[in-house]
């Protein structure tokens, strides 16, 4: 790249770098804000670190589904990434009060679980998911993973 073209005087004289990068680089431009809800700290951690290191998203933490529900509700998140299996209120559970509640049913739902079956995967799917992710889930493509899933490459 041929930087003596570049008035490196502002920052409008970044514009051309990034519109060279732009299409490559497309879903990092955007700043998503990402809900985790998952009652494993290091989990909730590192899926954390991954998303705000890797694709500069804001992320919102809870521990719980109540906490899940609360903090979607006052956050408005873009995006839920789910755990299934937790305690008190699992994951299904979650999923459909988040749906049936009028200011949190827009969001979609990505659901995070170690194991699951045909048969369950039918039943998130009737129930409105908008994919299910696999535990162990590799940090650097979890932002890419997420982007695919809710079509934000695309657009």
């Amino acid at each position: 790249m041929d930087l003596a073209r570049y008035p490196w005087d502002g920052t409008e004289a970044l514009l051309p770098v990034i519109e060279d990068c732009r299409h490559t680089f497309k879903f990092f431009l955007m700043t998503h804000r990402i809900l985790i809800i998952d009652d494993e700290d290091d989990i909730r951690q590192v899926a954390a670190m991954s998303l705000e290191t890797v694709a500069g998203w804001d992320v919102v933490l809870a521990s719980s589904g109540k906490q899940g529900i609360e903090r979607a509700s006052s956050e408005q998140p873009d995006a839920i990434l789910l755990d299934v299996m937790m305690p008190e209120m699992d994951g299904p559970t979650t999923l459909l009060k988040l749906k049936a509640n009028g200011s949190t049913a827009h969001i979609p739902v990505l659901l995070l679980t170690a194991k699951v079956q045909g048969p369950d995967q039918r039943k998130f799917a009737e129930m409105g998911v908008a994919a299910t992710l696999f535990k162990p889930f590799d940090p650097l493509t979890l932002a890419r993973q997420i982007s695919a899933a809710l079509g934000w490459e695309e657009g």
